[in-house]
């Protein structure tokens, strides 16, 4: 038992330090090779948020642990709605746009719909997962496609491209640096994943809890630790719009590429509970999430009050969790 928590917690710290890494390389390779600054913040930042997520899910898939992949999604979704946006909230109200209203946190709502759809028969397929997948690929699609639109030709190049390339300029991060930053963090990623995994699955089993718990609890909370880490630094910076989009993002990635991807790899059952306890709490924070945002004619706004509200309900939902585990 010792040993396994040791091996979690190393698998979690080792995590959050190579996704950092990842993502800085990643990002500023593609800023070298001139790709555009809306693809660079949707597919390598998007994607470098989620990556822990998806390398824990695949391995998990792979070694035979798929719930725990399911649960690490579910958990991690949830967790960013109720944890991290309920904890920024609570330091500075968080700013909702109404473009975000009518675009982004729609199509967040229709992909957890569509995940609960395609689980609805207690299994998750490889048709199943494919349909998550191509899902992926049309919303990134149309993402680029309307945001290339809505810019002007000659625009000056947006506040993501001037960060990007801040952050080159303090760190002095050449073109080879940053290849070797974005292949030694995929590789030192995998290797946490697997302590990680390997942790997890010793401590469910010495505790009695589920593999589908420990991937809503241990694994989705520690994957999730680094977007906390990021969320309240932009908080205290009053940077909220960007704590909301990286949620939003990070969720549409995990609810279509990391269940897809470990469905893919290994097909499986679903827990009943999963479809009667985790997916509704989902939707309802989703849910919860566009109530609380919607402002007639104007911005929204999350509130203080409503950042604790989030925070209290998923504190009380991983209790349940907890308390119910051994059962």
């Amino acid at each position: 038992m010792t040993l396994a928590i040791l091996a979690t917690l190393a698998g979690l710290a080792a995590l959050a330090w190579s996704a950092d890494r990842f993502v800085s390389g990643a990002s500023s390779v593609a800023a070298h090779l001139g790709m555009a600054p809306l693809l660079i913040g949707m597919v390598v930042v998007g994607f470098g948020t989620s990556a822990p997520e998806l390398v824990v899910s695949a391995f998990a898939a792979a070694g035979g642990d798929p719930e725990i992949a399911l649960g690490n999604a579910l958990g991690s979704n949830i967790a960013n709605i109720g944890l991290i946006l309920g904890i920024t909230a609570i330091i500075v109200p968080v700013l909702v746009h109404r473009g975000v209203l009518r675009r982004e946190l729609p199509l967040l709502l229709a992909a957890t719909l569509l995940l609960a759809l395609v689980l609805l028969d207690g299994s998750i397929s490889r048709i199943d997962a494919g349909i998550l997948v191509m899902a992926l690929g049309a919303q990134l699609v149309w993402a680029v496609r309307t945001g290339t639109r809505r810019r002007p030709p000659g625009e000056p190049q947006d506040e993501l491209a001037r960060e990007i390339e801040a952050r080159e300029a303090a760190a002095g991060m050449s073109y080879r640096a940053a290849w070797a930053w974005t292949i030694g963090g995929i590789v030192l990623l995998v290797a946490a994943s697997r302590v990680l995994v390997w942790g997890a699955v010793g401590i469910a089993e010495r505790l009695g809890w589920s593999d589908l718990v420990i991937g809503l609890t241990v694994v989705a909370i520690g994957t999730s630790a680094p977007e906390l880490a990021a969320a309240i630094v932009s908080a205290r910076r009053r940077e909220t719009d960007l704590v909301l989009g990286n949620v939003i993002g990070s969720n549409l990635f995990n609810t279509l590429a990391v269940v897809g991807l470990a469905g893919l790899i290994a097909p499986s059952a679903v827990e009943p509970q999963a479809l009667t306890r985790d997916l509704p709490v989902l939707l309802a924070f989703t849910l919860a999430l566009l109530i609380m945002g919607f402002r007639p004619r104007a911005d929204g706004r999350i509130n203080r009050l409503e950042g604790a509200a989030l925070l209290a309900a998923w504190i009380a939902y991983t209790a349940v969790l907890i308390g119910t585990a051994g059962g």
